[in-house]
């Protein structure tokens, strides 16, 4: 989510958990939009919530009358106790929720967990262990309930109508970003300024880059780094799991894509 150092200010939000670092760094190419450095989880870590709105602000960076602070806070998105807290907080800000192929998001989700505990020296199960439970899918598995997309837009859809929210189609915004961004400037209603010629394709990286006054920008080494593997049966098990889901997700948003 965001928010900003003044009451006037206009706050933009980002949920998901399917490239939200890179919308963040998309949207920052616009000079009237600031973004949060970091993540805050303020609406959704007791700790912090407890610390009050000034605190929250205080993450926020200076803003000129005019730009909008957009924070990201993934976590934001599962989390039950978020959408009343923010509409308590401000009932006009817009939210962005960014979504991908929800069985890539959980495969992507592992991957980032093992590369950490590697990275620790410590164990993990491999990814198919957790997933299966005797050769069905294991609706228990954490990964995998963040992945049920319509079980959390309805919450939020309880408290925000739809027309505060737009999605931004994950896979899109790395396949092509342009388009994506050009949507989700039109309905913050920010003037078109970013243009085609700030993203570049990196092919040894192998997506795209920013570039803006003579700077580029890649995304840090874990948004390209190999997935841990899964079996093609178990990737179909996935798929057919999430068909459901999936289906009752378009309906709520009036779109549908190309997941598996």
């Amino acid at each position: 989510m965001q928010e900003g150092k003044e009451e006037e200010e206009e706050e933009g939000g980002v949920l998901g958990d399917g490239g939200t670092r890179a919308l963040l760094e998309m949207l920052n190419l616009h000079p009237d939009v600031e973004v949060a450095k970091a993540e805050v989880h303020y609406f959704n870590v007791e700790e912090h919530f407890r610390r009050g709105l000034a605190w929250y602000r205080a993450q926020m960076p200076f803003t000129l009358p005019g730009q909008l602070t957009v924070e990201k806070t993934p976590g934001y998105f599962a989390a039950p106790q978020v959408p009343a807290r923010l509409w308590d907080m401000n009932p006009a800000v817009r939210l962005l929720l960014i979504v991908r192929d929800p069985a890539e998001r959980l495969v992507s989700d592992y991957t980032q967990v093992l590369h950490n505990r590697l990275t620790r020296h410590k164990p993990y199960q491999p990814l198919e262990e957790l997933l299966l439970h005797k050769g069905h899918i294991e609706p228990g598995y954490k990964a995998l309930q963040r992945s049920l997309y319509h079980q959390h837009l309805a919450r939020w859809l309880e408290v925000f109508p739809r027309e505060q929210i737009h999605v931004v189609d994950g896979d899109a915004l790395i396949r092509d970003p342009f388009p994506e961004l050009r949507k989700a400037e039109r309905f913050l209603d920010l003037p078109p300024r970013i243009s085609p010629n700030n993203f570049y394709y990196n092919t040894t990286k192998g997506f795209y880059c920013l570039l803006s006054a003579g700077h580029d920008k890649c995304l840090d080494e874990s948004k390209g780094r190999p997935h841990a593997p899964l079996s093609a049966q178990a990737f179909r098990k996935l798929c057919h799991y999430f068909r459901k889901p999936n289906k009752l997700f378009f309906e709520m948003v009036g779109r549908s894509f190309s997941w598996c």
